[in-house]
């Protein structure tokens, strides 16, 4: 199952596509893609759009060995992308996986028997609101705790910190689960030792059954990674998923696999792949 567990990341800054470069890329993506990439009329946003997908199609190949023309990826109510195939194996008995984007980093990570939530959060400075007044924007989202932790924080730099720290990881609970922001958040609280061991409470009761991680990409920018129980996904999200009921047993060896580091990828190498796997 382990190969089952990826962490792949594009840093988008460096790549700084000609017109040709675009549309070529965007060439190795179903037609059906095309319009949710062209919409944006920000190239940096197009970057961000077209990256997730290439990375989503070029896991999914690399990974599972579906043939490119088979690969069917389609997105919940939500919004969550998921795989619609019964190819995948018993290898991977519950394959899911999920993407973020923010500041120069799209990044994707894949599990093969938990669910996986997955968010970057950029180190941006608000512009128009001070530091203490941007983030009062969001205190419904924590419990006390995470609210006093963020705001004895120190500096308004270190404060600010603090709260991506906890939103990076309150992001990738939801979009583990294929909720939303919308969700209550407050009561999904998150305890750590300087970042490490990280767990979390749920109505005031710890959910061992969850694990997570927290990384720092470098400028200024970090990357969370939930993983956990299938049973608590979304009634839409569920439906997708090959299975949402296992025994402890097989449970635990899933989630107790070792979290990959983040590899990091080029352009070039995505398109590389789906122009083989065309062929």
């Amino acid at each position: 199952m382990e190969k089952g567990v990826q962490r792949w990341v594009v840093d988008i800054s460096k790549w700084e596509p000609t017109p040709h470069d675009f549309f070529s890329a965007l060439s190795l993506l179903p037609q059906h893609d095309h319009t949710s990439i062209t919409r944006f009329l920000k190239m940096e946003d197009r970057k961000r759009a077209l990256v997730s997908r290439l990375l989503q199609y070029t896991l999914v190949r690399e990974v599972t060995g579906i043939p490119h023309g088979e690969i069917n990826i389609k997105r919940t109510l939500e919004g969550k992308p998921y795989l619609d195939c019964d190819k995948v194996g018993l290898e991977f008995p519950n394959f899911n996986f999920n993407v973020s984007h923010h500041g120069d980093y799209v990044a994707i990570a894949s599990e093969p028997l938990c669910l996986v939530g997955l968010d970057i959060v950029s180190h941006m400075i608000p512009q128009i609101e001070t530091i203490p007044e941007f983030i009062q924007n969001f205190s419904s989202y924590f419990s006390n705790l995470e609210w006093d932790n963020i705001m004895n924080g120190g500096s308004n730099d270190e404060i600010l910190i603090e709260f991506y720290r906890y939103w990076c990881l309150k992001e990738a609970y939801v979009k583990a689960i294929g909720s939303g922001l919308s969700s209550r958040l407050d009561n999904v609280e998150f305890h750590h030792s300087s970042w490490r061991d990280i767990s979390v409470k749920i109505d005031g009761v710890y959910k061992k059954e969850w694990r997570f991680w927290l990384f720092e990409l470098g400028n200024r920018h970090w990357v969370s990674i939930a993983r956990g129980d299938p049973r608590a996904a979304t009634w839409s999200y569920k439906r997708t998923l090959t299975r949402a009921e296992f025994t402890e047993v097989e449970y635990n060896e899933g989630l107790h696999l070792p979290c990959a580091s983040f590899i990091f990828k080029t352009v070039e190498q995505l398109s590389s792949v789906l122009r083989k796997a065309r062929r």
